[in-house]
């Protein structure tokens, strides 16, 4: 067993893994509004010219760090009020106040201005004092691919290495195949024939067999510390194994945390809708707490 790979599989019942997938549907049709303490007022004036929001939970100030939050959305689509929410979920979660990046979306803005602006706001915060090691870096599907291909530019750079990531359903290799509906990851919230199609228009030419936009192919070496998640019924989970075992060998500490039965993305049941009745979900928030304290 690789000593820098802590695997967790999380169990779930087939009455919580139905009630998360309800949930997620009603995250776009009748989505929560966000809480009352919530700020939305910026607590930095300089993000390296990237667009976002800060959101923070509990008067979060910056001397407690930061969390760095990429959105989900295949590289081309973002939902503004879902993600104020995801971040004050984050901010609760984290300890820190969060910037929401608003990077720049294909097709109109193809590989590599996204992994650019994530790697612009990290440097800014770098840049006005907050240390490296009190910032984390949080995403999604797509943001999580993100996260990953950042973190490989700060280790070639030199720079400093935050204190840890959080990818949750990345996709670290886009030149994989996935498999078709009836084939694996039939229960997954995402259709396998998407995969294709979104990898194409957000590469526009560039390969898909090379870091940093494919991470897997990246130096994974030296890297922040991960805590990777991923449900158990994703078209992901082969993939984000793959990467959780090349980086752990590679000297990274990882840990991955499976959830069985979970589709692509199912954190978002817990962090926008925060459903007490699903517990399994649930785990998802005191393991991040936990975690993010210890890093």
């Amino acid at each position: 067993m690789n000593p820098n790979l802590n695997l967790t599989h999380i169990p779930a019942n087939q009455h919580e893994a139905d009630g998360v997938r309800a949930q997620m549907g009603r995250l776009f049709t009748d989505p929560p509004s966000l809480d009352g303490d919530a700020s939305l007022d910026p607590v930095l004036p300089e993000t390296g010219g990237v667009p976002g929001a800060w959101v923070t939970a509990g008067g979060r100030t910056l001397e407690d760090g930061v969390t760095l939050y990429v959105h989900g959305g295949g590289f081309s689509m973002s939902n503004p009020p879902m993600e104020r929410i995801m971040a004050h979920r984050l901010s609760e979660a984290t300890g820190r106040p969060v910037y929401a990046v608003d990077y720049r979306l294909a097709p109109a803005h193809p590989y590599p201005a996204a992994i650019e602006d994530v790697l612009a706001a990290y440097r800014a915060l770098l840049a006005q004092g907050v240390p490296a090691g009190r910032i984390l870096l949080v995403g999604e599907s797509a943001g999580a691919t993100l996260v990953l291909s950042a973190l490989l530019l700060v280790a070639a750079a030199g720079d400093p290495m935050p204190g840890g990531a959080v990818p949750v359903s990345p996709i670290t290799d886009l030149a994989a195949s996935f498999p078709a509906p009836g084939e694996g990851g039939g229960r997954d919230s995402i259709d396998p024939s998407n995969m294709e199609p979104i990898t194409t228009q957000y590469l526009a030419g560039a390969r898909p067999d090379e870091a940093p936009q494919s991470p897997l192919y990246g130096d994974l070496r030296g890297l922040a510390p991960l805590l990777l998640s991923v449900g158990g019924d994703e078209i992901l989970l082969k993939d984000v194994h793959r990467f959780a075992e090349a980086a752990s060998a590679a000297g990274t500490p990882v840990d991955l945390d499976v959830y069985e039965g979970m589709p692509h993305a199912f954190h978002a049941a817990v962090l926008v809708a925060e459903d007490e009745h699903l517990p399994t979900a649930t785990t998802f928030l005191s393991r991040l707490a936990a975690w993010a304290g210890r890093h």
